[in-house]
C-alpha cells in the first residue's frame, strides 16, 4: 500500500492529523469514539452499536488476521469510518477470506491509518466525543470546519441496523422459545440463545406489543444497538406493555430501554464505554467479572428510586450503573456484553440466568 499522506481527520476543535487511507475513499462526519480492545476488530466493525460513529482502534496493530467469514456480528455492517495507527494488508490467517481494506471497500466505510491515535485518544477522553470529518487531505480547515458545522449527526440510528422483517433462529433442541426485540442485534447473542435450547424468533424494533404476544413466547430479549435510547419510543412502549407478563432480559441499550420503561432516566458519558476491559462488580455475589462494553449512555442511578429495579452490577472504573431487575416481574438487563467473551466466561452466566427465569414461569 502507498505511504502517502491522502487523508486527513479534522475534529470540531480544529485539530487536525494527516494519514494514509485504507478501505472506502468516501468523505465522511461521524461522532469519533475510541475502543480499548486488544483484538476483535472484525467484530467491532460489524457490530450494528457502532452505526455511523467513526472508531479510534487504541490497540496499534489491525488487519494482521484478515476477516473470517464466520465472525460478523451483522451481514451489512453500518460502522462510519474505523482510524488506526497501523494497518496491515497482508493478514496471516488460515481463516481469511479477505482483508480489511476489502471489506470495508465493499460495504462503504472509509479508513485511515498512520496518524498518533494516542494522542487523538487522550483528545477524545479529556474533551468528550464529538463531530470528525474523515477526508482528502487537500480538504481545508476552514471547509472541513464548515461542514463539521453544518451536518447534524443522524438519530434513527436503530431503524437504519434493525431487521426489516421477522426472523426465526430455531434450536437444535428446542426447550424455549425467545422473542427478541432487534436494535441492532448482534449475531453471536441468537448463538448463546440457541445453544441454551432457545429458538429465537427476531421482531424489527417498532413492533406492538400485541404482535409479539401472539407468538406466546417464554421470555423476551431487548437487543443492544446504536445511539440515544430516548429516540426509540415505540420499543419503551412495548416493554411498558410487556413487563411482568413475561421474563425479560436486556444487554447494553436493552439495559437502558427496560430502565426508562420503569420510569428511570439516562444520560450521556462523557466519551463513553468501549472496549473488552471494564472491570464489574456483581453486588450480590461480589466478584468482579471483566466486560466488554459498547456505549455512550449510561442509566441515571439515582432515577432508579422508587422504580422497582434495583441495581445489581457497578462498573468499578467510574461507579456507573452495570444492571438492574426486578424479581418480581422476572426481568433483569445489563450494560456490557456477556456474549462477547472477555473474561472469556465471567459472564456467560447471565444466559443461565434467563432460561432459569423462564424456567420459573411456567
Amino acid at each position: 500500500m502507498s505511504i502517502e499522506q491522502n487523508r486527513k481527520l479534522i475534529l470540531e476543535d480544529g485539530s487536525e492529523y494527516l494519514g494514509t487511507a485504507f478501505g472506502s475513499r468516501e468523505n465522511r462526519v461521524c461522532e469519533i469514539v475510541f475502543n480499548t480492545s486488544m483484538a476483535g476488530y472484525q467484530e467491532i466493525l460489524s457490530d450494528p452499536s457502532y452505526a455511523g460513529q467513526a472508531v479510534v482502534m487504541t490497540y496499534p496493530l489491525i488487519g494482521n488476521y484478515g476477516m473470517a467469514d464466520d465472525d460478523y456480528e451483522t451481514d451489512i455492517p453500518s460502522m462510519g469510518a474505523l482510524i488506526v495507527r497501523e494497518y496491515e494488508d497482508s493478514p496471516s490467517n488460515f481463516r481469511s477470506t479477505a482483508t480489511l481494506s476489502e471489506v470495508m471497500c465493499r460495504f462503504g466505510i472509509p479508513g485511515i491509518f498512520g496518524i498518533d491515535t494516542r494522542k487523538l485518544t487522550r483528545s477524545i477522553r479529556n474533551h468528550g466525543s464529538c463531530k470528525a470529518l474523515i477526508t482528502d487531505a487537500a480538504t481545508t480547515l476552514e471547509q472541513g470546519l464548515e461542514r463539521l458545522s453544518n451536518t447534524v449527526l443522524p438519530r434513527d440510528q436503530v431503524a437504519r441496523v434493525s431487521s426489516r422483517e421477522i426472523q426465526r433462529f430455531p434450536a437444535g433442541e428446542e426447550r424455549f422459545h425467545v422473542a427478541a426485540i432487534d436494535c441492532g442485534m448482534k449475531k453471536n447473542i441468537v448463538r448463546c440463545l440457541n445453544k441454551r435450547g432457545c429458538t429465537v424468533t427476531v421482531f424489527p424494533w417498532n413492533t406492538p406489543a400485541a404482535e409479539i404476544e401472539m407468538l406466546h413466547p417464554d421470555g423476551v430479549f431487548l437487543s443492544n444497538g446504536p445511539g440515544d435510547p430516548t429516540d426509540v419510543a415505540p420499543v419503551i412502549e412495548t416493554v411498558k406493555a410487556l413487563r411482568g407478563k413475561y421474563p425479560i432480559f436486556g444487554i447494553c441499550l436493552g439495559h437502558q430501554i427496560l430502565s426508562l420503561a420503569y420510569g428511570a432516566k439516562t444520560y450521556k458519558l462523557k466519551f463513553g464505554h468501549r472496549g473488552g476491559n471494564h472491570p464489574v462488580r456483581n453486588l450480590k455475589t461480589g466478584k468482579i467479572e471483566i466486560t466488554s462494553q459498547n456505549h455512550s449512555y449510561a442509566v441515571d442511578a439515582a432515577s432508579l428510586e422508587g422504580t422497582g429495579l434495583r441495581v445489581t452490577h457497578r462498573n468499578l472504573l467510574d461507579q456507573t450503573v452495570e444492571g438492574v431487575a426486578c424479581e418480581q416481574d422476572r426481568v433483569f438487563s445489563v450494560q456490557y456484553h456477556p456474549e462477547s467473551a472477555p473474561g472469556p466466561q465471567d459472564s456467560a452466566s447471565l444466559f443461565d440466568q434467563f432460561i432459569e427465569w423462564m424456567e420459573g414461569s411456567r
